[in-house]
């Protein structure tokens, strides 16, 4: 079943719970899940999105606030399902508009965010859950199970309500094998079953793909075979919370004799907060500042850095564009130790084309098995499917592909085409009596961050930003005499990015002086405004037939 066309959702009515999901849906990012009964809200994740080439200067994508917005005062609670970004990064973004909303989460992803709210000056109220535990929130009854996935402590979280019960899963894996021995707790997946599941919302990532995830201790003896052939600097590249992948990496080089540095912000601070809390075991004497590896010969040195993505602002990226303290050289093995999300694989192939240009051997997926999913295949999906048996099924985390996918499975496993709910951002699923039903839509949009603005930058400005980038600029400035209907200077036209030499635009400007002095001629009330409409039309007629381009055109018109 797929949301309809843009509809306003009926007025809620006492003993319904709705479900209205303002990110995460269609998209690799951005997770947030807003649940309603009785006046009181749950929401259920809270990320960013990483933006695209097609949203130039932009920092971060945030989940639109604005449903909630005027409620915050009924927000019961934030209940994050794992550290990562995509789930935690908008955090401090919504603890702004009210710094007291709680926020429910295992120790180690409070303490990820906690240090985020630290450098927005945000002093949280937070509870630590760990599976097993049951809270209640207001009228939400929220049971925590433990689930497996590429960062430690993540968790599941089961919502009884008047309406009916809820599992969302975040994201998650069923790795038989993991490196801190937790597995995805099926037992506790099954006893959920037996009581009944009317909703689950499932994690859809890797839905599309069959058979099962390969376990996470496949991976370190290719890295460690890497490593230990590598005849100079070794830099892995990998998401700044995989801590089993950085432990796998901090095993294998203490045991081929090499030192570890940590590069890039995100890097450092959440490794020293997983080695605090006992996630991460660091080899004694293994550490060293990056600002020393200098002192030490190349085969003595591991890099462990941020930038898998090809973020341009990242390490690895600025390695790769020769604009980092670490220069890579000829010789130096890189491994990116990550998946590609979904819209960023022409920044990490640039990267990788950058890195290779410089001498380097660059190891990743696709050449070497040095990275494994953090989430569930196809053959787990239908494993939990049948564990648990729902009466309705809501795919959650993915595009639109992954999403309907994951509907599919949920099909071939039993549950009524009918209650398997394809959404996107902004559908509104009502459920009363374990029965859930698509009944609306709401926008729920793109919100950008921009330096220190956010929500400033809107969809027009991004296509002017695009159009500088892509088509150039050009000015044309000229000062008129209102009252004779002469131009008394210009038109001057100045062109940066247009790739045609200044001589180009002779022919166009005695066209422009024309069409101002006809202008004013034919009605002198023309407002400033006007005159420059003119002016513009006149130029981007010309451009666009002589040059082919459409640039942005800035008409200046001065009047004396």
């Amino acid at each position: 079943m797929s949301p309809e066309k843009l509809t306003t959702p009926p007025a809620l009515k006492n003993g319904t719970l709705r479900i209205v999901p303002l990110g995460g849906l269609g998209e690799v990012g951005r997770n947030m899940a807003v649940f309603e009964i009785d006046g009181k809200l749950l929401v259920v994740d809270c990320g960013v999105l990483f933006p695209e080439e097609e949203q130039p200067g932009v920092d971060l994508i945030l989940p639109d606030f604005s449903y909630i917005e005027d409620r915050l005062d009924d927000i019961v609670g934030v209940v994050l399902t794992h550290g990562h970004e995509d789930h935690i990064g908008a955090v401090p973004y919504l603890l702004r508009k009210k710094e007291d909303i709680p926020i429910i989460g295992s120790k180690l992803t409070l303490a990820l965010v906690e240090a985020k709210l630290a450098e927005h000056r945000i002093n949280a109220y937070t509870l630590t859950v760990r599976e097993g535990d049951v809270e209640n929130f207001g009228p939400f009854e929220c049971e925590f199970i433990a689930v497996n996935h590429s960062i430690p402590d993540s968790l599941a979280v089961f919502i009884r309500t008047a309406a009916g019960t809820v599992l969302h899963t975040g994201d998650f894996k069923m790795d038989q094998l993991p490196l801190d021995g937790r597995i995805t707790d099926l037992r506790h997946f099954a006893r959920l079953g037996e009581e009944g599941v009317d909703l689950y919302m499932s994690d859809s990532t890797n839905a599309h793909i069959p058979g099962f995830t390969t376990p996470e201790k496949e991976i370190g003896p290719v890295i460690d075979q890497v490593i230990s052939r590598a005849e100079r600097r070794v830099i892995v590249a990998s998401f700044a919370s995989h801590m089993h992948r950085v432990q796998q990496v901090l095993d294998a080089a203490a045991a081929h004799g090499r030192k570890v540095a940590f590069v890039g912000r995100s890097m450092v601070r959440n490794m020293s907060i997983a080695a605090k809390l006992g996630y991460l075991t660091i080899p004694e004497n293994i550490l060293i500042d990056v600002k020393k590896i200098d002192q030490l010969p190349d085969h003595k040195v591991v890099l462990m850095s941020t930038g898998s993505q090809g973020e341009p602002m990242a390490a690895l990226s600025r390695m790769a564009n020769g604009d980092h303290q670490v220069q890579v050289g000829e010789g130096d093995t890189i491994i990116l130790a990550s998946s590609l999300i979904p819209g960023n694989e022409n920044s990490v192939y640039r990267v990788i084309n950058g890195l290779m240009k410089l001498g380097a051997d660059v190891i990743h997926k696709d050449n070497a098995k040095v990275h494994v999913s953090g989430h569930a295949s196809a053959g787990e999906l239908l494993y939990s499917y049948n564990i648990l048996s729902p009466r309705n099924a809501m795919p959650v985390h993915g595009e639109h592909r992954h999403l309907i996918a994951n509907g599919k499975l949920a099909e071939a496993t039993g549950v009524d085409p009918e209650r398997v709910l394809l959404c996107e951002d902004g559908s509104v699923v009502d459920m009363r009596e374990g029965q859930a039903r698509i009944t609306g839509q709401i926008e729920a949009g793109y919100v950008y961050v921009d330096g220190s603005s956010v929500g400033e930058i809107t969809e027009s400005e991004l296509k002017d930003r695009r159009v500088l980038g892509e088509e150039g600029f050009i000015s044309v400035i000229t000062v008129v005499n209102r009252q004779t209907g002469t131009i008394i200077s210009g038109p001057d036209i100045h062109a940066r990015g247009v790739a045609e030499e200044d001589e180009v635009f002779k022919s166009i400007k005695p066209k422009i002086a024309k069409a101002l002095t006809e202008a004013i001629e034919d009605n002198k009330e023309h407002t400033t405004h006007q005159l420059q409409q003119i002016v513009r039309r006149t130029i981007g007629s010309w451009v666009n037939r002589k040059l082919r381009r459409k640039p942005m055109i800035v008409p200046v018109v001065v009047e004396t």
